[in-house]
């Protein structure tokens, strides 16, 4: 033993030598166990994220929804209405829409008009034109069979005759009287007169409808203004 340096003990008992063998084996296996535990938490951890990996490889690829608008709503039809309705005129109707819809948008049809050859059920489309027809004109009657038709001699009809009661009679009237109604000028008079002249006197006060130039629109300013006088 050196100088100066501490004494120690020149034997070591059995026991120590037991006790400290245990220490080193069980700090061994303390070793070994936390190294399992690391190795096995590793292998959990790369089972995981290979797991992870597996499912964004095979689930489908994902992208930015869809959205579904609603079908924009069709423009309504465009239909033209003329003839014997009370309004004449374009008028905009529902897509689908069907031929009474659009006499009814113009107002109806006038007192001489005739629905008997129009298919009130038929569909429209955009742009139609749709005229409503007047009834045909009425002719004066003729003569049974086996009877004589006498002729009356045509007299030119006095100013007195042709205004009563401050109605206008489109029967007798002069081009001049019928001027002063509301609407008809010289021309339109003249075809009142030839009209007259060549299907015989208005039996009713609507049939002036049936004078070309003369329209519904006509009708309603002069009807409070005329007359056909005493019919036979």
């Amino acid at each position: 033993q050196r100088a100066g340096s501490p004494p120690f003990p020149s034997t070591i008992s059995a026991g120590e030598i037991i006790k400290e063998g245990r220490i080193i084996r069980r700090n061994a296996l303390q070793g070994v166990i936390v190294k399992n535990l690391i190795h096995a938490l590793l292998l959990v951890v790369s089972g995981m994220l290979a797991a992870a990996l597996i499912w964004l490889t095979a689930s489908p690829p994902r992208g930015e929804p869809v959205l579904l608008h609603p079908p924009p709503t069709p423009p309504p039809l465009q239909v033209h209405v003329t003839g014997a309705v009370s309004k004449p005129g374009v008028y905009p109707l529902a897509p689908g829409a069907r031929l009474q819809e659009a006499i009814e948008a113009a107002g109806g049809i006038v007192e001489v008009g005739d629905l008997a050859g129009l298919n009130l059920a038929m569909k429209l489309s955009d742009g139609d034109r749709v005229e409503v027809p007047f009834l045909p004109p009425t002719r004066t009657p003729t003569a049974s069979r086996g009877s004589t038709a006498v002729e009356a001699p045509q007299t030119q009809p006095s100013g007195a005759q042709a205004e009563r009661n401050g109605l206008i009679n489109i029967n007798q009237a002069t081009q001049s009287q019928l001027e002063t109604l509301p609407g008809i000028g010289p021309a339109t008079a003249q075809k009142i007169i030839a009209y007259r002249e060549d299907h015989g006197p208005f039996e009713i006060i609507s049939d002036i409808v049936n004078v070309s130039g003369i329209g519904p629109a006509t009708y309603d300013k002069i009807k409070d203004s005329i007359t056909v006088g005493d019919m036979p």
